[in-house]
């Protein structure tokens, strides 16, 4: 479902997205608004979807991962349920961060973090080549992070 989204939706959204964590009055105070009027925004937002949750955000560096991975998939489609099969076993793997499908050349993208190299090899070997249906995979190390960013051009 879609919805209107007016200028205090937007300030409210703004504030939300730099500090997912704001209780509900000082949201309203940065915003501008009652705090009667932001929990309402709120609750309304959340219903229909444009807020899904509030989250943390972990550094998984500082967590000790030093390693990050994105490995691209081609799957051998000859099975009708290679990609059902594919993904659920993905989803399996603790070190896999993400999860994406794709139309194209690649099927599948998934990003995996570990502690060192040595730690990627031991989970590339025994957690990622034995995925089912691969027919082909490529690796991107990641070497730097220019931008990540989650917030909207509110």
């Amino acid at each position: 479902m879609s919805i209107q989204i007016d200028d205090t939706d937007r300030r409210i959204l703004r504030h939300l997205l730099a500090e997912p964590a704001l209780p509900t009055p000082e949201l309203a105070v940065r915003a501008g608004v009652a705090q009667a009027t932001c929990w309402r925004r709120l609750e309304r937002l959340s219903e229909v979807g444009v807020i899904q949750a509030r989250q943390a955000r972990i550094d998984w560096r500082a967590a000790g991962y030093e390693v990050e991975v994105a490995l691209r998939f081609t799957l051998d489609k000859t099975a009708p349920r290679a990609f059902d099969e594919f993904l659920a076993a993905a989803r399996g793997v603790p070190e896999v961060t993400g999860i994406e499908t794709f139309l194209g050349r690649v099927d599948v993208r998934l990003t995996v973090i570990a502690r060192d190299m040595a730690h990627y090899q031991q989970i590339y070997r025994e957690r990622i080549l034995t995925l089912p249906h691969i027919a082909d995979i490529e690796a991107l190390m990641l070497i730097s992070t220019i931008k990540d960013s989650a917030s909207l051009p509110l």
